[in-house]
């Protein structure tokens, strides 16, 4: 790995895991020589709500294509162009992709309508948040170890999944009780690590979700050439490309997208660096504002994509069709398990609180672990049809 810069995150001045492990600092004699921050990463990948993603709507519901992005693949790709940002800045690669490997772990079934479900099924205690999910899946319900539940993870770990989009000034429930044994210091900014997760995530769905719409048939390149900053560059690579057919150009189109955005956050961010005379990670959390992102012109952009994006094809009528057929999956489901907690799986089942709020939010823990198909096939066992099908 490259020289990291001085106000990288350092695994050797971690500020450690809740529970002692009882292991000297860089023991490699039992499980090889990685570092906490590489610990971190393999026990995310090595965990069952990591392997669950593959399994998960990442923009439609239940693929029928083997070639649609899933959760899984989404984190790969996120993880791909945070390891480039991190190395060109200096900053720990292992811990950001960790983050970024780590950050839609707490999505349940069917993406953002299956969220939506669990919000109006929890708006009585507490709600839900998929972020907050994330925090709460890693250090209490995944129990890989014989002495603790959840993961064990380092604060840096932890603090990045928390302050995902930024400080935390009202924390949700599962936020605060994640919190309270381990003050992740909610109220300020996270590493540059972290931040470069966050913005990684918008450069992956941003492009990767055009990537699968016009895979899909619901974008074309025509709608995509009303934006101006798109159609410089589809004019560009026309060019490049004289002889070649439109259809194969798209990819083209998609790396250029990415190259462009990762070239502005590094460029940016190394400015801000410098302007604020970032020298170390107490500097990056005491900055005030956020280091690592686009440049304004960028940022813009993105927006301007992201709502193109929300018109054409995240609120496309076969989209909202599957996203309300989803909802109805998970809220049939919360009702039935609520009334008959045997539907559930004997352990889930065996293991619910009797008062609420605990027995609502054990039972949303349960949903949230699900995959797509996993909900899908339970609601089809318990109410005999799809959603969606007459009976």
């Amino acid at each position: 790995m490259a020289q990291m810069a001085s106000y990288a995150s350092d695994p050797r001045a971690s500020r450690g895991r809740l529970h002692d492990e009882g292991r000297a600092e860089n023991d490699g004699s039992a499980r090889g020589p990685r570092d906490d921050f590489q610990r971190d990463r393999d026990r995310i990948i090595h965990s069952i709500s990591f392997r669950r993603l593959r399994h998960k709507t990442q923009v439609f519901v239940a693929p029928d294509g083997d070639h649609f992005r899933v959760r899984l693949t989404h984190s790969l790709e996120v993880a791909q162009i945070g390891r480039t940002i991190a190395r060109s800045l200096g900053l720990n690669e292992d811990l950001t992709e960790a983050l970024c490997l780590a950050h839609d772990i707490g999505h349940p079934p069917f993406g953002h309508a299956g969220e939506d479900a669990l919000e109006e099924a929890l708006a009585d205690f507490g709600g839900f948040d998929h972020n907050a999910q994330t925090i709460r899946t890693l250090t209490k319900l995944e129990r890989p170890y014989p002495r603790w539940d959840g993961l064990n993870l380092t604060w840096e770990m932890l603090e990045g999944l928390a302050k995902h989009n930024g400080p935390v000034t009202e924390p949700t429930w599962a936020l605060a009780e994640a919190n309270a044994p381990m003050d992740l210091d909610l109220g300020s900014w996270p590493s540059l690590e972290a931040q470069i997760a966050a913005v990684a995530d918008d450069i992956a769905y941003d492009n990767h979700d055009i990537d699968d719409g016009i895979r899909a048939g619901l974008l074309s390149i025509e709608q995509l050439l009303k934006l101006p900053f798109i159609a410089e560059r589809w004019v560009d690579i026309c060019n490049r490309f004289p002889d070649i057919e439109r259809d194969r150009l798209v990819p083209e189109l998609i790396r250029d997208q990415i190259g462009l955005m990762v070239n502005d956050v590094i460029e940016t961010t190394a400015q801000r660096i410098k302007d604020a005379d970032v020298l170390t990670t107490d500097d990056v959390r005491g900055a005030g504002l956020m280091i690592g992102g686009f440049s304004d012109k960028m940022a813009a952009q993105e927006r301007t994509l992201k709502k193109f994006m929300y018109a054409n094809l995240y609120n496309h009528a076969e989209q909202m069709e599957a996203a309300d057929n989803a909802r109805v999956v998970v809220a049939d489901l919360v009702t039935a398990y609520r009334n008959k907690p045997e539907l559930m799986s004997e352990s889930w089942a065996a293991t619910l609180p009797s008062g609420e709020p605990d027995r609502i939010r054990h039972i949303a823990d349960f949903m949230a672990g699900m995959t797509d198909r996993y909900a899908s096939n339970s609601h089809k066992d318990i109410f005999g049809q799809k959603a969606g099908e007459s009976a």
